[in-house]
Order: structure tokens, then sequence, then C-alpha cells
């Protein structure tokens, strides 16, 4: 496979210390730095901001997600 990724959770492992977008169950978007994350896809986001239209809607700083809350998780390229 490309990039080294064999696994789902190989790509999270790579994306640590990256701006990832996460889309919620509940309709909100959050972006942030991942730090951390487990194998049912609790994760940690630093710096994390409430995204809505594109634009911030509230700055959330240092925030944990429950996996079980996350419909995707993917690379931001929002600044």
């Amino acid at each position: 496979m490309t990039n080294n990724i064999e696994r789902p959770l190989d790509l999270l492992n790579q994306s640590k210390g990256k701006e990832m977008i996460v889309q919620l169950k509940n309709d909100k978007q959050l972006v942030g730095v991942l730090l951390a994350f487990d194998i049912h896809i609790n994760i940690v986001l630093d710096n994390a901001r409430e995204i809505e239209n594109g634009e911030i809607k509230k700055h959330l700083g240092l925030t944990f997600v429950r996996g079980d809350t996350i419909i995707y998780i993917s690379p931001a390229n929002i600044k």
C-alpha cells in the first residue's frame, strides 16, 4: 500500500501533530492539531476550533472528542 498505510490507525498515527478536520454526528465540525488517539478513535485535539460555513465559530483549545461521535477525520486545509 502507499504511504506505509496498511490499517486505518496507521493513517491517524502518521497524522499526529498535523491539523485535522473532524466531522461530528451532531453536524458540528472541528479543526485542530491531532495530539493523541486510541483504538476507539477517541481523539485529543490541540487548538481546536468549531467551524461553521468555513469560518471559526468558537475557540475550544485543548479538546477531547469521543470516538463514537465522529463521522470522519481528514487532513485540514484551513489556516
